[in-house]
């Protein structure tokens, strides 16, 4: 069954096979894809998520370094709330987990208030989680999954890049082997090194470049295998060598250390009126990334996959999953673009794959976690090294500067906003600014002149400013919705054609390109018919919409402009308007751009 077909279904109080009630599915959305399920769908969605939850490990283990988390965090984060987000969510591929957006935003979020890595520091990234979650779940019941349409690409992109520095420059004391003081900006960390660069750890720094070199070239010549896993091991190696060679108290090399062989344990979040009021700004910012991060990775993967995503279910999903997990010790989980891309590549074929990615991974940290006891933390941060310059978009950056300065104007604020405000002030700024822009756009809808062309059959309308116009008509195109914000510059744009050319007393618009107009438009029409009629002219309407022609109607607005002055066709229009024209002046003009103007004789010539 199509998807198509199921929405129609469910419309109609049925749904999916079996025929069941639509409130059932509502409130169950995996039953619209479990006739998807088969013998074969299985074995490729275990494949699939046997690849994933390998893949999680070390991702999950640096997501939770970079979020300030103890590192098995990092990996209670990708098990019950990618089963949940699977079930209640809407896509076949979407994989939620820790996120290095999430992890970053939680980190400067949440390191003023407590010490990262402590208990506080925990409880109070369990409250965010789920006060995350509750938001999200509420703006998916609200229907407002259409909200992360208004972030624009360039922030997401100038975050990202800017979080990347973040990631990098927080991982430089392990990388070298040096102390730089926490919560500071990115330029006190820079300033920091290079105070510190005589007391670089060697050792230390030759672990991480191993590190970052074998994931380099695993990367490059071992694309099909897992190239963190295999860093990781390197440098794990580099770091016995040298342990071995010199001695652990000369080469003073940190490792992250075992990791508990357990299942997550139940947690409980801290509810109190103190803690919920300040984590809210930093719960409001995580809720509109996190959202945004998810629904357009689950989109991307959607047109792939032929699939229609229900943006407000994958809201709730979202939420259900983050509520979950902040009672099972996971952290803020979102979409993630590189686990949810490869469990498509590998294979997926429902949802299903997430939820043994979920599981298996509970399974596998059985047996791996104690061997983190020899992962150095030089090898996690030439991890985080890879992670961050994988985040750098250089292409899309090129092309937006290339393309618009106002895009650009947009990435280089919450760019540079990331790297030296707060993180949520940074997405706050790019989402303001993104706002501003579609904001402006709207209000300056185009007001364009429209005249005949002579030269086409049918005299057909055209915008060409070599071309004349007449000299008593005024024809004008308003591409655009006619509302509030609208009206201050199509007046103007008005009161310019009629100070260029005064005699043009009468006004046609064509309205084919307003698809809404609300009092403050409505008003505007009445009073700029108003002010030709008193100068002999008159305002009139052309081709308008019924969501033009409602409004007007039934504010009794169309009286006032006058319903005669209301045509659905542009020839209707002309030859009644020019029943209304000066015939002294008509009789005078050699223009005749009108095919009502050919019945008149010409002008006379003096001899």
């Amino acid at each position: 069954m199509s998807v198509t077909t199921e929405h129609w279904s469910a419309r109609k109080g049925r749904a999916g096979k079996g025929n069941l009630p639509a409130w059932l599915v509502r409130m169950l959305p995996f039953m619209r894809w479990r006739h998807r399920v088969t013998r074969d769908t299985l074995r490729n969605d275990f494949v699939a998520g046997l690849t994933g939850a390998i893949v999680v490990l070390p991702q999950g283990v640096a997501f939770a370094t970079i979020a300030g988390m103890p590192p098995e965090y990092g990996l209670y984060a990708g098990m019950i709330p990618a089963i949940v987000a699977a079930l209640f969510g809407s896509s076949w591929h979407l994989v939620s987990g820790p996120t290095t957006a999430a992890s970053i935003v939680l980190f400067s979020s949440l390191s003023v208030f407590a010490e990262p890595g402590t208990a506080e520091y925990v409880g109070l990234a369990l409250t965010l989680t789920v006060m995350v979650g509750v938001i999200q779940l509420v703006m998916g019941l609200a229907r407002l999954g259409t909200l992360v349409n208004f972030i624009s690409h360039s922030v997401v992109i100038g975050f990202t890049a800017g979080a990347a520095l973040l990631i990098a420059s927080n991982q430089f004391k392990h990388f070298f082997g040096i102390e730089i003081p926490r919560g500071g900006h990115f330029h006190d960390t820079i300033l920091s090194l290079f105070s510190q660069l005589g007391d670089i750890n060697i050792y230390v720094t030759a672990v991480g470049l191993v590190t970052l070199l074998t994931g380099i070239a695993a990367r490059r010549f071992l694309p099909r295998l897992p190239y963190m896993i295999i860093a990781m091991v390197a440098g794990s190696l580099a770091a016995l060598g040298l342990n071995a060679a010199f001695g652990e108290s000369v080469t003073a090399i940190r490792t992250v250390g075992a990791l508990p062989a357990a299942l997550p344990p139940l947690s409980m979040p801290d509810f109190s009126l103190h803690t919920l009021r300040e984590l809210a700004p930093a719960a409001l910012a995580v809720t509109l990334f996190a959202l945004t991060e998810a629904v357009s990775i689950a989109r991307s993967l959607a047109i792939r996959a032929g699939q229609h995503i229900d943006g407000n279910q994958e809201f709730i999903g979202q939420g259900l999953s983050n509520i979950a997990g902040s009672f099972f010790s996971g952290y803020v989980a979102s979409g993630s673009f590189n686990r949810s891309g490869l469990n498509y590549e590998a294979g997926a074929k429902t949802p299903i794959a997430a939820i043994f990615g979920g599981s298996l991974l509970m399974v596998i940290v059985l047996f791996v976690a104690p061997y983190a006891a020899y992962l150095p933390n030089a090898a996690m941060a030439g991890i985080l090294f890879l992670v961050a310059w994988g985040l750098i978009d250089f292409h899309h950056i090129r092309n937006i500067i290339a393309t618009s300065r106002s895009e650009t104007a947009v990435l280089a604020s919450t760019f540079f906003g990331t790297l030296f405000l707060e993180l949520e002030f940074a997405i706050f700024l790019g989402v303001i600014l993104s706002l501003v822009l579609y904001l402006n756009r709207t209000s300056r809808p185009r007001v364009i002149s429209r005249v005949p062309d002579p030269k086409v059959p049918g005299r057909h309308f055209t915008t060409d400013p070599a071309l004349p116009e007449c000299p008593q008509l005024k024809i004008v195109r308003i591409d655009g919705s006619l509302f509030f914000g609208a009206v201050s510059h199509i007046r103007e744009s008005f009161s310019l054609f009629l100070a260029r050319q005064p005699e043009q007393k009468h006004l046609a618009i064509i309205t084919s390109g307003i698809n809404f107009i609300d009092v403050a438009g409505a008003e505007l029409l009445v009073q700029e018919a108003g002010s030709r009629r008193l100068n002999g002219g008159g305002l009139y309407l052309v081709g308008a919409k019924d969501g033009v022609c409602k409004p007007l109607q039934n504010g009794g607005y169309l009286d006032e402009i006058g319903r005669d002055h209301v045509f659905a066709s542009k020839s209707e229009a002309i030859g009644r308007i020019f029943e209304q024209l000066d015939a002294d002046v008509c009789r005078n003009c050699t223009r005749r751009i009108f095919s009502e103007c050919q019945a008149l004789p010409l002008p006379a010539t003096g001899g």
